[in-house]
C-alpha cells in the first residue's frame, strides 16, 4: 500500500479536517492542511520512503504556579495551539533519526543509551533520553528506529516550552509506533522530564511536559511527582471576553541555567534546615516558626522565594477553583497577585546584579499602563529572560497590539488560543 499517498489523500479529502478544526481552530484549518502536506513531503524527500504517521505536540502556557512544581507544589497550565509537527515512521535500523526544519539531521544510535556529556543542552540528548527512559520501562526499542521530519511554530525562548513539546513528541511517536496504549500522557510527560533532568542537564520541574502532554488547562497537584494528580477544567476562553497574549520581552534565556538552578538551590537549603527535600514537606507553620535560624542558615532570598512558595501553591489552587466556578475576574485577581509575588519575592523578573538590561521588567511595566487595571499582567515561566503573559481585554488587543509592538519589536506579541488536546497522533 503508498502509505505516503494515503496519509496526502486523506488530508486532501478533509479526513482530518476535524481533528485539525479541533487543534487549530476554524481560522486556522487551511493553514494546518498545508502545514501538514509540507512536512508529508519533506520527509519523503528527506528519507527517501514514505510515512506512516503524524505527530504532534503542543507548547504550553503557565497559568499559574510560578516555580512551584519543582518543590512538589500545586500549578495551573494550559496548552496552546502552537506546536511541533511531524511525520514519521519506523526504518528498522537501530537509529532514530530526525530531520527538524532548519537544523542539522540528528542520529541516535539505539543500541548506545547511556547518557553522552558532550550532548548535555542539546536536542539529541532529549531524543537519547526519551527513547532510554521508554526502553528501561519494557518498550521494545532493540533493533528498531525511526525516522521523523519535524517542523515547529513554537518560538524557541519564547517560555511556551518547545523544550517540552520536543519530548513529548518523541515519546509520542516512540510509544506510539512501537508500544502503542501502553504510556499515558502523564508518563510521556515523566519520560520526557527525566530527560531534560538526567540527559540534557536541566533541572526542571513536571508542569511543561505534563500541560503539553495531556492538553486544554490542567490543574496538577505534585505532591506525589511519581502519581502527580491532573484535573482538566473546562474553558471556553473566548467567552470570557480576553485575549491570552505572551510577548517577547527581546531578552532571551541563554545562560540563565544559573539563575534558574539557583531558585531550587536556595529553596533546597531552606529544606535542608528541617531535614527534608522540597519545600511541600516543610510545613508553612514550622518555617514561620524558625524563621531567625533559617534566615541565617539559607538566606534572606531562599526565605523570602519560600514566602513566594508557599502563597503560590494557594494561588494556583485558587485559580482553578474560579475557572471552575467561571468567575474570571477573581482569576485576574489572582493573577495580578502571583505576578507581583514573583517579581518582588520569587525575583525572577531581573538576573541578579542587571542594572542596564532588564527588558522583563520593562515589558511588564509597559504592559500595565497600557491596561491601567484591565486584565493582568505577570512573569511568564521560568523569567529572568523571556517573556510576559498578558490577559488582555478583546476591545483593548488592538491598541495592546500596537503599542507594545512598538517598544519590544514587530511580532512581539503573541495571541494564543488554548488546545485542547495534548500529544496526539492526527493520522
Amino acid at each position: 500500500m503508498n502509505e505516503h499517498r494515503t496519509l496526502e489523500a486523506r488530508l486532501t479529502a478533509g479526513e482530518l479536517d476535524g481533528t485539525l478544526l479541533r487543534l487549530y481552530g476554524a481560522p486556522r484549518l487551511e493553514a494546518a492542511r498545508a502545514r501538514c502536506a509540507g512536512v508529508l513531503d519533506r520527509y519523503a524527500k528527506t528519507f527517501g520512503s514514505r510515512p506512516e504517521a503524524l505527530f504532534s505536540a503542543p507548547g504550553r502556557t503557565e497559568l499559574g504556579g510560578n516555580h512551584t512544581d519543582h518543590q512538589h507544589g500545586r500549578v495551573l497550565a494550559a496548552a496552546v495551539d502552537l506546536d511541533v509537527l511531524a511525520a514519521a515512521a519506523p526504518n528498522q535500523s537501530g537509529m532514530i533519526r530526525v530531520q527538524s526544519e532548519g537544523y542539522p539531521l540528528l542520529v541516535v544510535d539505539l543500541a548506545e543509551l547511556s547518557p553522552r556529556p558532550e550532548e548535555a543542552n542539546t536536542s539529541a540528548a532529549l531524543i537519547r533520553g526519551v527513547a532510554a527512559r521508554l526502553a528501561a520501562l519494557g518498550c521494545p526499542l532493540q533493533g528498531a528506529g525511526l525516522d521523523a521530519y519535524v517542523v515547529s511554530n513554537v518560538p524557541g525562548g519564547s517560555g511556551l516550552s518547545s523544550s517540552a513539546a520536543f519530548e513529548v513528541l518523541v515519546g509520542a511517536m516512540l510509544s506510539g509506533l512501537f508500544w502503542p496504549g501502553r504510556c499515558s500522557p502523564v508518563e510521556i510527560a515523566q519520560i520526557g522530564q527525566y530527560a531534560e533532568n538526567v540527559y540534557f542537564g536541566k533541572p526542571c520541574g513536571l508542569m511543561d511536559q505534563t500541560a503539553s502532554s495531556v492538553g486544554g488547562v490542567v490543574a496538577i497537584d505534585f505532591a506525589d511527582p511519581a502519581r502527580p494528580q491532573v484535573e482538566q477544567i473546562p474553558l471556553d476562553f473566548a467567552a470570557t471576553g480576553h485575549a491570552l497574549c505572551i510577548l517577547d520581552s527581546g531578552a532571551g534565556h541563554a545562560d540563565l541555567t544559573a539563575e534558574y538552578a539557583a531558585i531550587t538551590d536556595e529553596l533546597g537549603a531552606v529544606c535542608r534546615c528541617f531535614g527534608k527535600e522540597v519545600l511541600r514537606e516543610v510545613p508553612e507553620e514550622a518555617f514561620l516558626a524558625d524563621l531567625p535560624r533559617v534566615r541565617v542558615a539559607a538566606g534572606d532570598r531562599a526565605v523570602l522565594r519560600a514566602f513566594h512558595c508557599y502563597a503560590e501553591n494557594r494561588r494556583a489552587g485558587a485559580q482553578a477553583q474560579a475557572l471552575k466556578d467561571g468567575d474570571f475576574d477573581a482569576f485576574l485577581a489572582l493573577v495580578r497577585d502571583s505576578g507581583r509575588s514573583s517579581a518582588l519575592y520569587l525575583q525572577n523578573v531581573v538576573p541578579t546584579g542587571q542594572t542596564a538590561h532588564q527588558e522583563l521588567l520593562l515589558a511588564i511595566a509597559l504592559c500595565e499602563r497600557i491596561l491601567n487595571g484591565k486584565g493582568a499582567v505577570r512573569v511568564h515561566g521560568g523569567g529572568f529572560g523571556g517573556t510576559v503573559q498578558a490577559f488582555v481585554p478583546a476591545d483593548l488587543l488592538a491598541e495592546f497590539q500596537t503599542r507594545t509592538e512598538a517598544v519590544l519589536g514587530a511580532g512581539s506579541c503573541h495571541v494564543l488560543s488554548i488546545r485542547p488536546a495534548g500529544g496526539v497522533r492526527l493520522a
